[in-house]
């Protein structure tokens, strides 16, 4: 929550030419309700059962760029399915985070808690091990600018022989100057 995935995961999947599915904005659309909606009528049980459904489904798909939401690894039955793709975990620290979202009020983990704060660094302690486990490299994406990121993305897309170096060029020739 936090970290950039789906700013960095839209602008990759443009770098890359490839689809993006972001599976939190997914789920709004097809159902036609906010998260934080989700969560008030269903409680996070409710979001999270529509998550994997959805996640079973997009991850059927291939060349595309799939950005989950924070809970989603979590979810003991979602790891094989996320595991199927080459999966990067934008690591931030909590405190990163919470200058991020401190404003933030979409996010139904955070608003519905009497200390965000707390409640923040507690998601972390759990998630990260489990993040960490699933992951097949480590970004973080609070170094350098956002162009770095995904410049480091790249570079270990192409180590993992999942974009060629021609396809990186093109990329690079074709980004956007305001990224750096």
């Amino acid at each position: 929550m936090g970290a950039g995935k789906t700013t960095l995961g839209r602008k990759l999947a443009l770098r890359l030419s490839r689809e993006f599915v972001d599976t939190d904005h997914e789920i709004e659309a097809r159902s036609g309700a906010s998260v934080a909606t989700i969560f008030e009528l269903e409680g996070e049980e409710g979001f999270r059962r529509r998550e994997s459904k959805l996640l079973l489904q997009v991850m059927q798909g291939g060349h595309q760029v799939v950005t989950t939401g924070g809970g989603a690894p979590v979810t003991p039955e979602n790891r094989p399915v996320i595991a199927k793709g080459f999966v990067i975990y934008l690591q931030a620290e909590p405190k990163q985070l919470w200058q991020r979202l401190r404003m933030d009020q979409s996010r139904p983990l955070l608003s519905q808690s009497s200390d965000p704060r707390a409640t923040l660094e507690k998601l972390y302690a759990e998630r990260d091990p489990i993040y960490r486990q699933l992951a097949n490299c480590i970004v973080t994406s609070t170094r350098g600018s956002m162009g770095q990121v995904l410049a480091q993305i790249e570079q270990e897309l192409r180590q993992a022989g999942l974009v060629g170096l021609e396809q990186t060029m093109i990329s690079q020739a074709g980004r956007d100057p305001a990224l750096g």
